[in-house]
């Protein structure tokens, strides 16, 4: 049975803390000139079921089996490579951070590029990899991290975003629960996929303060590009779209 709302003191929300903090100045202020970079929670190869999220410090992460957290923004992120990607951090011949005008070559409309059609990759694939960015901001920080979606997980995560518009959730309005799966696709491959559930809905002065931040963030959007870790989501199984061995 779900939580009641109400029943949840207000002075215990990690969240009420943005009342004293001002993302958009400090990011203005201290990344002046440089591009914005968040953290990154990572998913598994293989089929594990434990994430990887940011530590103490960059090289020790922690492993946890789920999380909580607010979806302060997502969006699609797509990335074409002409050639078979085998390793290292280029960028993507043409990338799209909004998954209706990719920038680059071939670039153009999305919906109608050849490279973004079933049977253009390999074994029937997208040759274009589509995900989804996803921005979360946890109960008690103050940033946001990054969590990237692979191709696998985007129908339950399309469906858990379809069944809380149905009950007037919009992602940023709760507290959701994300968790792994281990998955096997037709080729006998195991992944990990992405689970979501509801934990809570906001209250009202939460959500004030996590739409003040979901506006911010937003704005900054635009100058988060790819990175390595980005380019690591294209050792793919090619049916799925999931990375199914970490790069070397």
């Amino acid at each position: 049975m779900m939580e009641n709302n109400s029943l949840i003191p207000q002075e215990t929300s990690g969240f009420l803390q943005l009342k004293d903090f001002r993302f958009d100045e400090m990011m203005s202020e201290e990344m002046n000139g440089l591009n914005a970079t968040f953290d990154r929670i990572k998913i598994p190869a293989g089929g594990m079921t434990v994430f990887e999220v940011p530590g103490d410090t960059a090289d020790a992460p922690e492993n946890i089996k789920e999380f909580s957290a607010v979806i302060l923004l997502h969006h699609p992120l797509y990335a074409y490579y002409k050639d078979k990607y085998t390793g290292g951090s280029n960028p993507p011949d043409c990338s799209s951070l909004d998954g209706v005008c990719g920038v680059g070559s071939p670039g153009g409309e999305c919906a109608k590029c050849p490279f973004n059609q079933f049977g253009s990759g390999e074994n029937g694939a997208k040759a274009c990899k589509n995900r989804r960015r996803l921005y979360l901001l946890r109960e008690g920080e103050l940033f946001p991290v990054i969590l990237s979606l692979p191709t696998g997980s985007l129908k339950d995560f399309s469906r858990y975003i379809m069944r809380q518009l149905s009950k007037g959730n919009k992602s940023n309005m709760i507290v959701t629960k994300f968790s792994l799966k281990k998955a096997v696709n037709s080729g006998g491959i195991a992944y990990s996929q992405a689970q979501f559930s509801m934990e809570r809905k906001l209250s009202a002065e939460e959500y004030v303060l996590i739409h003040a931040m979901s506006e911010q963030v937003k704005a900054l959007q635009d100058t988060v590009g790819y990175d390595a870790e980005d380019d690591e989501t294209l050792r793919v199984d090619p049916e799925t779209g999931e990375v199914i061995e970490p790069l070397q």
